[in-house]
C-alpha cells in the first residue's frame, strides 16, 4: 500500500512537471527598437518626481503626435484586446506599403500602443504584438523587413486622455514613423 501511494505521488509530480514545462513562455517585450537592440547601451531610468498635471498641460487630444509620422504614413487602429489587422485597416496598410515602395530609402519604426485599461506589462506585450502584426503585413506586401524596426509603448503614449470608448479607440494603434 505504501509503495502504491509513493508511485502515485511520483506519477502526479511527473505529470505536473510535464504540464508546466509545456506551458507557453512569456513574450519578449522590449522598449528598444529591434534594429537598435545590439547597439543600444543600457541606460538607467532616473526616478523623477511627477509634475502636477494642470488642465493646460493635459490636452484632451494630442493629434500632433499621431501626425508626427511621415506625411504618407497613416496610423493603424485595432480592436480592444486584439492584435490582428482589421479589414478596414488593410487599405491603410496597403497605402502605407505603396508609400514605402515609392520611398525605398526610408526606414520606419512601428510604435505599438494600447489604451489605458489593463496593466502596464500587459499593454506593453499587446503593443509589441500589434507592431509585429503590422510588420508581418507590410513584409507580405513586399516591404523589406530590414527597413522596419519595432517598439512598444503600451499605454505610455496616449493621444487622447478621456475615459470613453471613442478615446480608447484612438489609443489602440500602431504609429508608423519614418526614421
Amino acid at each position: 500500500m505504501k509503495i502504491r501511494n509513493s508511485l502515485l505521488l511520483v506519477i502526479i509530480v511527473s505529470l505536473s512537471m510535464l504540464a508546466l514545462w509545456g506551458c507557453p513562455k512569456k513574450a519578449e517585450v522590449t522598449a528598444t527598437p529591434e534594429a537598435q537592440k545590439e547597439t543600444a547601451p543600457a541606460v538607467k531610468e532616473e526616478q523623477k518626481p511627477e509634475a502636477p498635471v494642470t488642465e493646460e498641460a493635459k490636452p484632451e487630444v494630442k493629434e500632433e503626435r499621431a501626425a508626427a509620422g511621415a506625411a504618407g504614413l497613416q496610423p493603424v487602429y485595432f480592436d480592444f484586446d486584439r492584435s490582428f489587422i482589421r479589414d478596414d485597416a488593410k487599405s491603410v496598410m496597403k497605402a502605407n506599403a505603396e508609400w514605402l515602395k515609392a520611398n525605398p530609402k526610408v526606414k520606419i519604426r512601428i510604435e505599438g500602443n494600447g489604451d489605458e485599461r489593463g496593466t502596464k506589462e500587459y499593454n506593453q506585450a499587446l503593443g509589441q504584438r500589434r507592431a509585429s502584426s503590422a510588420k508581418k503585413y507590410l513584409t507580405e506586401l513586399g516591404i523589406a523587413a530590414k527597413r522596419i524596426s519595432l517598439i512598444s509603448y503600451g499605454k505610455e503614449k496616449p493621444i487622447c486622455t478621456e475615459q470613453s470608448e471613442e478615446c480608447w479607440q484612438k489609443n489602440r494603434r500602431d504609429d508608423l514613423v519614418a526614421e
